[in-house]
């Protein structure tokens, strides 16, 4: 496929992105749906209380309706056979991915939309969320067993392993753990959208490296949606992309990589996004682990120590004294760095 097609769809995604920040912002702020700062983050995050939220939908709707026009461009273009069934699969590939990112958002914005309505920062509690996630993701994973993708080996570079029947909540735990991941990303002003323009550039290069043109194409829209919105999104942000914007990237992001069978290159592109939950198991873990020794030789509760000044980490980079836009810019490089390793990985 010609590269022009992924040019123009960015191009498209980026400059609606943008323009609907032109609209979308001062309507967040005339129905005061703003977010909500809680006391344990860093002290000048409150000066952000009430800047608005759900700006995600700024890419969401960038991204869906780019990648339709790139699709009918390179349907046009190429003159593809719409009536074979590898066409038809291909095409309800794409739109297994689009509707799964889409529902994915759509718990973000029930979570959202609940901390605008009841000006706090809690929104839905995690049981409902988990429970919302493991009913999608196995839904996803039974639409791609439908559409043809019954293999439940995971590729690891070196070696295949296949995972028989326990492929499949072995996948659930992996959307679910990715896509948080995605979401705890968004703490600092541009930081995800940032990494996720590099994430998803990075997938849409091995998407056509593989041939899956209509998924490169997904991607691209995102990145270029995320790259419109940065402009309302960094530093000081004017809009935040909330849940609904977050949980949305983290769905497109793990159904792009589980659509194309590419489970290892989920991890490589999105290091970043997996070291900041990761980061957030060790301190949780080892703030458990050692209050429960604390309470054992001195009766008292609550006395964990900590192994960041805070997570994500970078909440901790924060606290030490990183700007928010060095941070964007550290954690960035990272992605293009680890981002080359997965392109090189399978050319």
């Amino acid at each position: 496929m010609s590269y022009w097609i992924n040019v123009a769809v960015a191009l498209i995604s980026c400059v609606l992105a943008a323009l609907i920040g032109v609209v979308l912002i001062p309507y967040l702020k005339k129905i005061h749906f703003g977010q909500t700062i809680l006391d344990i983050g860093p002290k000048w995050h409150k000066d952000k209380q009430g800047t608005p939220i759900m700006g995600g939908f700024m890419f969401i709707i960038s991204s869906i309706v780019s990648v339709l026009i790139g699709y009918l461009l390179y349907r046009g273009r190429y003159m593809v056979d719409v009536t074979s069934a590898e066409t038809t699969k291909d095409a309800l590939r794409l739109l297994s991915c689009i509707l799964f990112s889409v529902l994915f958002g759509g718990i973000g914005f029930m979570d959202d939309y609940i901390k605008a309505v009841k000006k706090r920062n809690l929104g839905l509690s995690p049981k409902q969320k988990m429970l919302f996630q493991f009913i999608l993701s196995a839904a996803f994973l039974a639409a791609l067993y439908a559409l043809g993708d019954t293999s439940t080996e995971i590729d690891f570079i070196f070696f295949r392993l296949d995972f028989g029947f326990f492929y499949y909540p072995v996948m659930i735990a992996f959307i679910i753990y990715v896509s948080n991941a995605v979401n705890l990303t968004d703490g600092v002003d541009g930081l995800c959208g940032s990494v996720t323009v590099v994430s998803m550039l990075v997938m849409s290069i091995i998407c056509n490296i593989l041939k899956n043109y209509e998924i490169s194409m997904y991607a691209v829209a995102i990145a270029g949606g995320c790259l419109g919105f940065l402009v309302w999104n960094l530093h000081p942000a004017k809009c935040f992309m909330g849940d609904t914007g977050s949980m949305y990237l983290g769905g497109a992001f793990i159904a792009i990589g589980l659509t194309t069978h590419m489970h290892l290159m989920i991890v490589i592109a999105g290091l970043v996004y997996i070291l900041e939950a990761l980061s957030v198991v060790i301190q949780v873990s080892y703030f458990k682990i050692t209050a429960r020794q604390h309470y054992k030789k001195t009766g008292e509760k609550g006395k964990g120590k900590r192994i960041f000044k805070m997570s994500p980490i970078h909440h901790h980079f924060e606290l030490s004294g990183f700007s928010e836009y060095k941070i964007v810019i550290t954690f960035s490089i990272v992605g293009i760095i680890v981002g080359a390793l997965a392109i090189l990985s399978v050319i």
